[in-house]
């Protein structure tokens, strides 16, 4: 049994933890436990209510106010994992720079990157978008559409990323990309990655952005970016979507060709 003199000695250490840690604290109660709460409530799954919300607040076939409605949702009831509004600004900032024909993006989520990019998209340009899930892959259908996408703009594909990346070419007559986004696990970052390099999908210069590659992080796929002679690299520095407090960033990778 520790005796109260011990447990005393170490109130100091834990209070300078709880302070040191607290913005860290606060998302684990907003992203985890309190959607876990609210799901087991109402019997609704957070992205539904999300997109209840949206549907509710939104004005449709207005992306940029969609995207606005989502992160007041995201501030003031419950956190979603989109990339936000501040490193949303990077993206459509690249976008816009390079100006890509085709753009894939892993990880759709809630829809929320994906009317992003395609509001930032020049005429005739295409964006596939990659879903495993398919509830989320459902609400991000609604999302999209009510924002006023049509598939000839966006397609949603269903699926595993190790799956559909070798079927692009044969199954979607997606020839190569010019612009990726990552928005999916970390842990699958590099493992994607290479396939898109095995199954030639990338073009000459073509932009690979990786989201959260600082926190929670992708430390393999830095490395792998930074080391392996394919690509120029570059982090952004930013915070968390909706967690200003918690430093985050933005690896954007140049591809250079196979070595």
């Amino acid at each position: 049994m520790v005796s109260p003199a011990i447990a005393l000695a170490f109130l100091p250490f834990l209070i300078t933890l709880l302070i040191r840690y607290r913005h860290y604290l606060v998302l684990l109660y907003r992203a985890v436990l309190l959607g876990w709460l609210q799901d087991r409530l109402t019997g609704v799954p957070r992205e539904q209510r999300a997109f209840q919300y949206v549907l509710t607040h939104a004005i449709p076939g207005d992306p940029q106010h969609i995207l606005h409605t989502f992160d007041q949702w995201s501030y003031h009831c419950e956190h979603l994992s989109c990339v936000g509004p501040l490193k949303g600004k990077i993206v459509e900032k690249l976008l816009c720079e390079r100006a890509p024909r085709t753009v894939l993006e892993l990880g759709t989520y809630c829809g929320y990157g994906t009317v992003l990019m395609a509001a930032a998209l020049q005429p005739g340009a295409r964006l596939y978008t990659v879903e495993p899930n398919p509830q989320h892959a459902s609400v991000a259908e609604k999302v999209i559409r009510l924002a006023g996408f049509d598939e000839q703009t966006v397609e949603l594909i269903v699926g595993h990323s190790e799956e559909v990346i070798p079927q692009l070419r044969e199954q979607h007559g997606l020839q190569s990309v010019d612009f990726v986004f990552m928005d999916h696990w970390k842990r699958c970052y590099l493992r994607d990655l290479k396939l898109l390099e095995e199954n030639g999908l990338l073009a000459d210069r073509a932009t690979v952005l990786a989201d959260n590659v600082v926190f929670p992080g992708a430390p393999h796929f830095l490395q792998y970016a930074k080391t392996c002679g394919k690509y120029r690299c570059r982090v952004h520095r930013a915070s968390l979507e909706y967690c200003r407090a918690i430093p985050d960033g933005i690896a954007e990778l140049c591809y250079a060709g196979a070595r």
